[in-house]
């Protein structure tokens, strides 16, 4: 027998949260059966409740989520599901697409002729969401009559809407009001949308001479989104700003800041930073998949027998283990695929980052304020009383929190962390060079990888072509590897162009044994160190590398553009 799910009335969950009293629901109840009107929009028009508190308590009733669509960026082929007459007259609209199934927030989650009118508009299967009408109406305001691409929506721009006369460019609440027009919130999202799902890492906006350069990074390397008119520059810039929390009015001075956005089911952390330049402010956004899968360790390098020596030191009851290599190598990711390697419930796992770029579970996880004083630094001593098993220090910046860290290794614990060299053997002279003396360094670091990030040949337009024995000569590719052929993209439109796509790592792991610590105590030169490493069986970065070439996974020009400067 079934077992029939008794639904509160709304009146009774508002009660029940403490939003409303008895006496107000009888005169809500009252009045909205004289004028006709729903419960909770006589409770919102009388200024007991707000419309957000219907939202959740609607949520709550029908056993569906609550949508704010604040937040939230919608992509382009997902309005185009739903028309505009439809979204208005349902007060409705699509803001994510799973399979076959649509997202829609939707101001009446009960109206089943909605429902059915959205499902045969589009095909799918429709999962209600409980969403206010103020921002539904907003959302609709936004993104429907100003569709296509960047170019399309700049060209839909009127100017004199967002055009300042000249004196106004100081005025906060004229740059504040073009940057709330519809179109030019449209445009940015469309920006992000677009970085989104091209899987860049950053987008560049910057002012030219008689141009508005909009860029974004993508597998590393820069490309170019569009040109767009430079009268939408105060207006572009304005928004960004309002969206990280800046000051509008403040162009002669860098500024920093963050915010959250979810665009389908990702959820976006974006770091923004301004800097003043000779035409205006240029805009960098720093776009951080949160949502995105956690790599396991031997997916982040088609060599996997490269990372062997790692896992090992992994397993170690204390010691340091440091991640190196410049920035964009990829040594956050590599250092969140350990704890998540290592995770349990039996271990107490704690981080300091800045910022937290993934939530884990069971791992405590501390973000660095310095605003209030919270340094790698600081957060580390008072991490130390918390009975850790592992501490993971997003990054060494100071002798501070190298000396803190090495006390960590020392006491019991196992550290890791990242720190910026070229390689893993020049870690040492950073670590000298901080002030730190070569016996804590010695007996403290157990493991240095350095790493590179190398973009990979398109699968699309993968072909062969024969080396020639003087390049392989040249590269120093041993002759064991018995290489005929070598692989490099022709350029196709799903590289455009390019012949390359997505990245690979490439890694060199150094265990630091007997030897090489007799070496560090003694303060010998950095290729004396490298020296007595590749003798005990260490491969270099430039050595992977080649190993990745012959296999068929990237070309000679990426290793060596990537380790040309460790050679």
């Amino acid at each position: 027998m079934a077992v029939i799910r008794k639904v509160k009335k709304i009146g009774e969950i508002l009660i029940e949260a403490g939003l409303i009293t008895k006496a107000q629901l009888e005169e809500a109840l009252n009045l909205s059966k004289k004028r006709g009107a729903r419960l909770g929009a006589t409770l919102v028009n009388l200024g007991i409740v707000s419309e957000e508190d219907i939202g959740h308590a609607l949520a709550q009733q029908f056993n569906i989520p609550y949508i704010s669509l604040k937040d939230l960026i919608i992509e382009p082929h997902v309005i185009k599901l739903i028309p505009e007459a439809l979204a208005r007259r349902y007060m409705v609209i699509p803001f994510a697409k799973e399979g076959n199934n649509l997202k829609v927030a939707m101001f009446d989650p009960l109206d089943v002729f909605a429902t059915d009118d959205l499902k045969k508009v589009s095909g799918c299967q429709i999962l209600p969401s409980a969403a206010t009408e103020a921002e539904i109406q907003r959302a609709i305001g936004q993104y429907y009559g100003i569709a296509g691409s960047i170019e399309e929506v700049a060209k839909g721009i009127a100017g004199a809407e967002i055009e300042l006369l000249k004196g106004e460019e100081e005025m906060p609440e004229k740059l504040e009001k073009i940057a709330g027009e519809a179109s030019v919130i449209q445009l940015v999202n469309l920006m992000i949308s677009q970085a989104v799902g091209e899987r860049s890492s950053d987008i560049h906006i910057e002012p030219d001479e008689d141009t508005l350069r909009i860029r974004m990074r993508v597998d590393g390397i820069l490309h170019e989104m569009s040109n767009l008119s430079l009268k939408l520059h105060p207006a572009v810039i304005s928004r960004v700003k309002i969206l990280g929390g800046l000051d509008i009015a403040e162009k002669r001075l860098p500024q920093d800041g963050r915010f959250n956005i979810k665009i389908g089911n990702s959820d976006i952390d974006i770091r923004v930073s301004t800097l003043p330049a000779m035409f205006g402010e240029k805009v960098v956004m720093r776009l951080l998949n949160k949502s995105a899968i956690l790599l396991k360790l031997e997916e982040l390098t088609p060599l996997h027998d490269t990372l062997d020596a790692l896992k090992k030191m992994i397993n170690k009851p204390y010691g340091m283990i440091l991640l190196t290599g410049p920035t964009g190598s990829g040594k956050t990711t590599t250092a969140y695929s350990i704890l998540n390697m290592i995770n349990s419930m039996d271990k107490n796992i704690v981080t300091v980052e800045d910022p937290i770029e993934y939530h884990l579970k069971v791992i405590n996880q501390v973000q660095v304020n310095t605003k209030i004083g919270i340094t790698f630094a600081t957060a580390l001593r008072h991490i130390l009383r918390q009975d850790p098993d592992i501490v993971m220090i997003g990054e060494i910046r100071d002798k501070e929190a190298a000396e803190i860290a090495i006390h960590a290794a020392l006491t019991g614990h196992l550290v890791i962390s990242t720190i910026h060299t070229n390689n893993a053997v020049g870690t040492i002279s950073r670590l000298l060079d901080m002030g730190i003396e070569p016996y804590l360094i010695a007996s403290s670091i157990i493991c240095l990888a350095g790493q590179r990030l190398i973009r990979g040949i398109c699968p699309k337009c993968k072909g062969k072509y024969e080396p020639s024995p003087l390049l392989l000569q040249e590269l120093g590719i041993p002759a064991s590897e018995k290489i005929s052929t070598l692989y490099k993209g022709q350029g196709c439109a799903v590289c455009k162009g390019s012949g390359l796509k997505g990245r690979l790592g490439i890694f060199e792991v150094l265990v630091i044994n007997d030897e090489v610590r007799k070496l560090i105590v003694e303060k010998k030169d950095t290729n004396t160190i490298l020296y007595a490493a590749i003798k005990n069986g260490f491969k270099t970065l430039r050595h992977e590398g080649i190993r990745a070439v012959a296999r068929g996974y990237t070309t000679i020009e990426e290793v060596l553009q990537a380790t040309q400067e460790i050679e």
